[in-house]
């Protein structure tokens, strides 16, 4: 991913490496590349995790864990909340932190930093929402062999390995 003008003076910037910060020559403005803050909720139940069906690109029709990018300035946990109530009508409450993880999103490659977040169901009514196509109660041993995104087999063993605890 390049930027190709200047957001502060409007100047072409010159063209280098995808995804290292480019410097302005007219104004002297760094443009950096950063990581997409995302966040995703693993909500349990029984022992079984809640996974969605993704309705949009990228990797459409893939199982997907719920969760997506945070909006400016928005906390991680308020917007793995959010985008389980968007996406799966679900309220709930978060009860730790899994992990945070690195991945690459859509055609571009465009760089991600992910926080799963363990979580209850506290209300709502289930139902695919959003940018979602199914929602399925999946146990710990009969999970998808292929995920949405390369990193969600990393964040099933760990959830396996922190369920063994």
């Amino acid at each position: 991913m390049q930027y190709f003008f200047c957001a502060d003076c409007g100047a072409r910037l010159e063209q280098g490496v995808a995804f290292a910060p480019q410097r302005c020559a007219r104004c002297h403005t760094w443009h950096y590349h950063n990581s997409k803050p995302c966040a995703c909720a693993l909500v349990m139940q029984n022992g079984r995790v809640l996974l969605a069906r993704r309705a949009v690109e990228p990797r459409q029709g893939f199982w997907d864990v719920p969760g997506g990018f945070l909006e400016a300035g928005e906390h991680p946990e308020d917007g793995a909340r959010r985008e389980l109530l968007e996406e799966t009508g679900l309220t709930v409450r978060l009860t730790g932190l899994l992990g945070i993880y690195m991945d690459s999103y859509g055609a571009d490659g465009a760089p991600m930093v992910i926080m799963y977040y363990l979580a209850e169901a506290i209300g709502g009514a289930l139902r695919a929402m959003d940018d979602v196509a199914a929602l399925e109660w999946r146990a710990l041993d009969d999970l998808p062999n292929e995920f949405a995104f390369e990193h969600q087999l990393r964040v099933m063993q760990d959830l396996k390995k922190s369920s063994d605890i």
